[in-house]
């Protein structure tokens, strides 16, 4: 099986010995950032530094020119990933011999909310998710096709994977995060993450809905939430909670609206590619789900991109309704966490890529080869050499 390894441009940049021992571990390519959210990452091998602080979601190359004059822009990086970042790490990475891809993160940035609150998801209590943005909203679907389109194709790069090309919600890796005390479950997740900025709710009332009334429905669905009631999980949950009318009301309007933001995107991206580039997703089979990895339909994100890359740590079930959808040469790609401190199982790769094979999976992505010691690295190693 094909295997690449996830990189930032900060764990090469500055580290003569980076790209030869990332080649080393026996992988074919890189999936290298281009365009990355706000983290704080360690670098443990690193001649220069240890920690880097990335301080807000940000393009890792200099931002060209369709920018000019519009409110909603990508930021340049700031010290952490200065100048044309990415590119001096693909060069290095390809001088190493390995086929570089971008690694694109778009509908997942606290910076744009901070700038322009009225960007963001807004849940039934009022509440803004400035890490969120609407996807509903045409300036800011705008924004997302031309950014995937210009960090996607960058010199060099024989193909893209893109990131939170969806809805993103409640769930969020924050900084200090205290959102734990109640555990909301799957359908009290995608409750508090429907959104009733102006734009959504003029596209519920489009599906037959009054938005007042509907979220007013949701509080008082979420309400049993609150005091410590389990919400449940999978779609009859959500019917329950919210009503089968809402329910298929509100995922109507959000399913189509996250359906047509993956076509324009991946369009957009191959407008500008040369011949031969592949785009992928990042993905979840289930379309109401919200986040990093887009909650799609199987079937239409199979005829739209070329491939997908689906989340695996823990379990490899996620793969089989892609694999029930695949066209002959869609990419199936498991994504696997290689970094034990991060729930990553390395040691046991080569038996989770073997699953994955089984499930339908053509190629691996291993998260992340800068982020993993010194061990994961070897055990990494190893396991690439006996699949």
């Amino acid at each position: 099986m094909r295997a690449s390894a996830f990189v930032y441009p900060w764990d090469v940049n500055g580290d003569p010995a980076a790209a030869e021992r990332i080649a080393g571990l026996g992988v074919e390519g890189v999936t290298l950032a281009a365009a990355y959210h706000s983290t704080r990452a360690l670098t443990p091998r690193h001649p220069r530094h240890r920690v880097v602080t990335a301080e807000y979601a940000a393009v890792l190359y200099p931002p060209g020119d369709r920018w000019q004059g519009r409110a909603l822009r990508p930021r340049p990086a700031g010290d952490w990933a200065p100048g044309d970042a990415y590119g001096e790490a693909a060069r290095a990475l390809a001088a190493a011999g390995l086929e570089v891809h971008t690694w694109v993160v778009l509908a997942h940035n606290s910076r744009l909310g901070a700038e322009h609150p009225g960007t963001s998801v807004v849940n039934a209590y009022g509440d803004r998710y400035p890490w969120a943005p609407c996807i509903a909203q045409p300036a800011t679907r705008a924004y997302l096709v031309d950014l995937a389109a210009e960090a996607a194709v960058r010199p060099g790069a024989h193909g893209t994977e893109l990131e939170s090309l969806g809805w993103y919600g409640l769930a969020h890796l924050h900084a200090h995060d205290k959102t734990a005390g109640i555990g909301p479950g799957d359908a009290g997740q995608y409750l508090m993450s429907l959104c009733f900025c102006p734009v959504c709710r003029a596209g519920y009332g489009g599906q037959g809905l009054d938005p007042d009334a509907l979220a007013d429905a949701v509080r008082t669905a979420l309400e049993p939430v609150w005091r410590g009631a389990p919400s449940g999980d999978g779609w009859p949950a959500v019917e329950k909670l919210l009503g089968a009318r809402e329910a298929a009301g509100t995922r109507a309007w959000r399913d189509e609206r996250a359906r047509t933001l993956q076509e324009e995107a991946v369009a957009a991206v191959r407008a500008a590619a040369p011949e031969g580039f592949r785009v992928l997703l990042h993905a979840d089979p289930v379309s109401y789900h919200c986040g990093a990895n887009a909650g799609v339909d199987p079937a239409h994100v199979l005829s739209v991109a070329d491939g997908v890359v689906v989340p695996c740590t823990g379990g490899a079930g996620l793969l089989a309704p892609f694999a029930g959808q695949e066209r002959a040469d869609a990419v199936l790609a498991a994504n696997l966490t290689i970094v034990s401190g991060m729930g990553g199982d390395p040691g046991g790769l080569a038996a989770d890529a073997a699953r994955a094979r089984d499930l339908g999976a053509s190629e691996l992505r291993l998260y992340h080869a800068g982020l993993a010691s010194d061990a994961d690295l070897a055990a990494t190693r190893a396991a690439l050499a006996r699949v």
